[in-house]
């Protein structure tokens, strides 16, 4: 038989779906499981996406452009100059999601073997993004203590070599919700600017930001207009995960062009999901306050009543729509596993995500659990009921001092 390649071998399973056969199981002997593991939301996508599909005049499913529909991309531009950032549409190419943007990022700007720098826990996809890069991922790790703030500024000039080319963050943040003040991105600012680095930002949850606080991009940051890459996505903006219609947005000409090629080697970015993208920029600002309400009391019930329970600590997020839970037990992925398998609630289950793959050394997140309020506030109450009820049987919990 032939061999498998090694960087296919090496190819990193998502935490996030890992426990889906358990979750199966539970649902085939008649258990009712509450998905807490996965960001997709359950609020519905704007009428004006689905409208512009619906209603959109063509006889062909054609090509588009390599970087996206023009008309599009100017509609983006748009947009994002109607949140404070200062774009052409000549500096954005649109991606089949962001995770896309992220790899024809990574691929335009480090070589094989090259370092990128990520605060931990971070997006698991980005170990696999790398991977398929032949980039290696140096973490920095952020602490539960301090709610997931970037880490000193000492513990990330340490680890950069001649290797490092990039630093990425998310803001607000996947997997802890963290969002980053000014004062930190003037930090990374200046470690950029000292070393001459990309700056990546994976600002996808920009609308999510809670708590009257407000969001910075990077795409602001002065002096180092040439070193952002900036990488978005409609999927969370709009709910609409499945249309997979990101972007890559810098103001480096070079950058871009060298994009294009990898975006012109996968033809065209999908035609009916761009329409569906162009679309939602219509979509009126009530839409945001009502979907950003509705993530406030959800984030408030859930964080509230997880650190209600005993020997759970879960900081509040400002941004995006998960947190971060640590358990008083010896493996969150066993825990998670066995509530699927082994538990319910008067036929009431929860599956969550095991936070250790979202760590480079996984001993870090050993105890720790990604969760993502997604689902309404009586399921979230009621998963939460669950949670309690099984950390109180569960063989392998801590005891407590």
């Amino acid at each position: 038989m032939p061999r498998i390649s090694t960087k296919g071998q090496n190819m990193p399973e998502s935490p996030i779906r890992k426990l889906v056969p358990y979750a199966e199981a539970a649902v085939n002997q008649g258990k009712k499981v509450f998905y807490l593991n996965i960001g997709q939301p359950d609020i519905r996508s704007p009428h004006e996406a689905l409208d512009a599909v619906k209603n959109a005049d063509i006889e062909v499913i054609e090509y588009s452009h390599s970087a996206g529909i023009e008309s599009y991309r100017r509609g983006l531009a748009s947009y994002y100059q109607g949140v404070g950032i200062d774009v052409d549409y000549t500096d954005i190419l649109v991606t089949t999601g962001g995770s896309e943007a992220l790899l024809m990022g990574f691929m335009s700007c480090l070589d094989e073997g090259d370092e990128v720098i990520i605060p931990e826990p971070f997006y698991a996809n980005y170990n696999g993004f790398a991977q398929a890069a032949g980039v290696k991922v140096v973490p920095v790790t952020a602490k539960i203590e301090t709610g997931f703030a970037l880490p000193p500024i000492a513990d990330i000039e340490n680890l950069i070599t001649d290797k490092t080319k990039a630093i990425l963050i998310c803001n607000p943040g996947n997997p802890t919700g963290y969002l980053y003040n000014a004062e930190e991105l003037e930090t990374l600012r200046q470690i950029v600017a000292q070393h001459d680095l990309f700056l990546f930002a994976d600002e996808v949850y920009r609308e999510f930001v809670y708590d009257n606080k407000e969001h910075n991009s990077v795409m602001n940051l002065k002096g180092i207009e040439q070193n952002v890459v900036l990488v978005d996505s409609v999927s969370k903006r709009y709910s609409m995960c499945g249309a997979r219609v990101g972007a890559l947005v810098s103001h480096n000409k070079e950058l871009i062009a060298t994009a294009l090629k990898f975006a012109q080697a996968r033809l065209s970015p999908p035609t009916l999901a761009q329409i569906a993208a162009e679309g939602a920029l219509n979509t009126p600002q009530s839409y945001f306050d009502e979907v950003i309400g509705e993530y406030v009391e959800r984030r408030d019930l859930l964080v509230d009543k997880l650190n209600e329970i005993e020997g759970v600590i879960c900081p509040k997020p400002s941004g995006a729509f998960y947190c971060v839970a640590e358990l008083p037990v010896e493996d969150a992925e066993k825990f998670c596993q066995w509530m699927l398998e082994s538990f319910d609630l008067d036929g009431d289950t929860v599956m969550m995500a095991p936070a250790a793959g979202f760590y480079s050394d996984p001993e870090l997140g050993k105890r720790q659990v990604r969760i993502a309020y997604v689902l309404d506030k009586e399921r979230l109450a009621r998963a939460t009921e669950c949670l309690d009820a099984g950390l109180k049987v569960y063989p392998g919990r801590l005891e407590l001092v």
